[in-house]
């Protein structure tokens, strides 16, 4: 098989479904009711603060139709409860771990001498094992653990086959332990975002299916008319993902040039189309709820979606500028990067018209400033991203630390920040509990976010200079290292503040497990007092 032709084929099948959506549009096959913006509301909650990280009680109802509709997705919050839980755990654990080892990483760039003694400990492995721990462990555990909460209220159904959801998080997790201590041990494909070997990467793929079994029977029972924009993003994401993991490790298939541009057509469109319709998904189901209005234009949410599929797919081989890859998938790369601003452009503007008159709430909700966060660098990201793109700007950053703060914009600044702020909307709901101290989350947003600031921005400085001086023939290789040393130490700046962050935003989640585990035992000792009076 060769990929250039397989990626070729990719390119006309979106360019084949972007007509089709275009065709579809002229037919009517598709509504155009705005009011589908409202689903994701019950009766009355429009025009209502909604946030349970403040403390926020849910609604009451005030007639039969809304007791039942409150009653329903209490009961899917319900049925969610033990898989998100045990997805929430699996995230925070490889949050905390992974962050100690990108930690110790960044310090290893300017004192390269620290623990060396031992293999494992060394800044290749450690390097990899910190990008496996976030993009395996922290940030899909995470997003499944909302996606899991989310569909049911959604699609206002119970959640089907949680132990299905249960299984696949476990041998999901096995695959990462397993795939963790073999690069520990040297065992390591070379290749990034792919470094597990594919016969414990299958792990992977075995649990993510069963993650997503429950997902389709759901859709099959929905009680909904409308699906949610949330649910095509989620449902896209599900649907992808597989696919992108099970070409990229086929065995025996890619080598050498070709292997490399499949490298980073996986490694691009992982982010693309896992990471970022999962998280989108979550802001067009936070934002809107929190300030209790719905999505400005729900058509332009539609746009984002559609041409977010046309046009992420080619763009990873703008990684391979100057590479011996052909100069037609190259300029290609180019051209579908720049065409991203528009899914990028449809989204900013439409969450800004959303939240606009409604700012103040960033003053008082906890969760508002994480996703609002999120969306704001996901711009960022995606626009940084376009231009890093062309040719004349990737001459100075490609190979430069510049790559590495962009790609944090997008994997932490939107990713993670809206992942927190997703988190401590369904915490709450999930274990029937509020926050034990809604002050921590306050020093978790500030610690996170200022040691972002200085992480990004001391790193893309450094990553420029370091670029103009690789790009001088007259300057020897080892003064655009030099140049670096302050601002890689800067970056430990930054890394320590967020890693304090997420220190926090642990101890936060398990004081909650704590009270909810107290919470369940005062019930249960109040049932049987009342089962004694009774007999």
């Amino acid at each position: 098989m060769n990929p250039t032709a397989l990626l070729l084929a990719t390119f006309i099948l979106s360019v084949v479904g972007l007509f089709a959506f275009i065709w579809s549009l002229r037919k009517g096959l598709f509504d155009q009711d705005a009011r589908g913006a409202g689903v994701i509301f019950a009766p009355e909650e429009i025009g209502r603060f909604d946030d349970p990280a403040n403390g926020v009680a849910p609604l009451v109802p005030r007639d039969a139709e809304q007791a039942q509709e409150l009653t329903a997705r209490a009961a899917a919050d319900r049925a969610t409860a033990v898989p998100v839980f045990v997805m929430f755990t699996f995230a925070v654990t490889w949050l905390l771990v992974g962050s100690a080892a990108g930690l110790l990483s960044s310090i290893k760039l300017h004192a390269p001498d620290l623990l060396v003694e031992q293999a494992w400990l060394t800044f290749g492995r450690l390097r990899a094992i910190h990008l496996n721990l976030v993009a395996y462990g922290w940030a899909p555990m995470g997003l499944l653990g909302l996606v899991v909460w989310l569909l049911p209220r959604l699609l206002r159904t119970p959640l089907q086959a949680p132990r299905l959801v249960i299984a696949g998080a476990m041998i999901w997790n096995a695959g990462l332990v397993a795939g963790i201590v073999g690069i520990a041990n040297g065992l390591n494909t070379g290749m990034e975002w792919l470094e597990i070997p594919w016969y414990i990467g299958t792990l992977f793929a075995i649990g993510g299916m069963l993650i997503g079994v429950p997902m389709v029977l759901m859709l099959r029972s929905r009680r909904v008319h409308h699906l949610y924009v949330s649910v095509w993003y989620i449902g896209a994401a599900l649907f992808w993902f597989p696919i992108l993991y099970i070409v990229a490790k086929i065995p025996g298939l890619h080598f050498g040039v070709e292997q490399a541009t499949m490298n980073w057509w996986f490694g691009h469109n992982v982010l693309g189309l896992f990471y970022t319709p999962i998280s989108l998904a979550c802001v067009y189901y936070f934002l809107p709820k929190v300030i209790g209005r719905p999505v400005r234009s729900y058509n332009l949410s539609l746009l984002g979606f559609w041409t977010l599929a046309f046009f992420y797919g080619q763009v990873g081989a703008h990684h391979l500028i100057g590479g011996p890859i052909p100069e037609w998938l190259v300029t290609l790369s180019i051209v579908q990067s720049v065409m991203m601003l528009i899914p990028v452009l449809a989204f900013s503007i439409n969450q800004h018209q959303t939240l606009k008159g409604h700012f103040g709430v960033l003053k008082r909700s906890h969760t508002l400033r994480f996703i609002v966060f999120g969306a704001m660098m996901y711009t960022v990201a995606s626009v940084q991203g376009s231009f890093e793109a062309l040719r004349s700007f990737n001459s100075v950053v490609h190979f430069t630390h510049f790559t590495v703060a962009h790609a944090h914009i997008g994997m932490y600044g939107f990713v993670s920040m809206v992942l927190f702020g997703g988190m401590y909307f369904a915490v709450p709901r999930v274990l029937d509990v509020k926050w034990p101290k809604p002050a921590l989350i306050s020093w978790h947003f500030w610690l996170v976010a200022g040691g972002f600031a200085v992480y990004v921005v001391l790193l893309s400085i450094g990553g420029v200079l370091q670029g103009l001086k690789l790009l001088d023939g007259a300057v020897p290789f080892i003064e655009a290292v030099k140049v670096t040393h302050p601002w890689l130490i800067g970056r430990s700046v930054g890394g320590t503040l967020m890693t304090l962050g997420h220190i926090v935003f642990a101890v936060h989640f398990w004081l909650a497990l704590k009270a909810a585990e107290k919470q369940r035992q005062a019930d249960a000792k109040a049932v049987r007092v009342l089962a004694q009076v009774a007999n």
